[in-house]
């Protein structure tokens, strides 16, 4: 039998998840006049971000998302979901740091956020990986 706690935990993800497809769709969806409106840091990092860390962007949270439908669920697929969701956090973030240089631009605090996502990944992966574990998914 799956704890009251289980489902408390997998609606807290479904709610971070869903405010995460939330931000993703207000900046993709934002016209140029709202990204003019963005601090300076944010706006020059949106406007050179390529389609492919947008992307990026898209399937973390989408395929976050889905991992916690999947947990409210009750099935095997949150694990490869969550993974797939902590590969877009890896590429989008990746791009932010690694080429875009993201973190000399816009100092070592910009970095405190990204690695906050990137720990709730890991811990939406984890927690598949015991539930699975518990046989709490099928």
């Amino acid at each position: 039998m799956v704890p009251v706690w289980y489902w408390i935990v997998s609606a807290i993800l479904l709610i971070w998840n869903a405010i995460g497809c939330a931000a993703c769709y207000s900046q993709i969806a934002a016209s140029p006049d709202k990204i003019a409106q963005y601090p300076e840091g944010q706006r020059d990092a949106w406007i050179a971000m390529p389609v492919t860390a947008r992307a990026a962007y898209v399937v973390a949270v989408g395929a976050g998302l889905l991992g916690a439908v999947a947990l409210l669920l009750e099935s095997l697929a949150a694990g490869p979901l969550f993974i797939a969701s902590l590969v877009g956090v890896i590429v989008q973030f990746g791009w932010f740091f690694a080429v875009y240089k993201g973190m000399s631009k816009a100092g070592l605090s910009s970095a405190a956020f990204p690695v906050f996502i990137a720990l709730v990944a890991l811990g939406e992966i984890g927690f598949a990986c015991a539930s699975k574990a518990q046989g709490w998914l099928a």
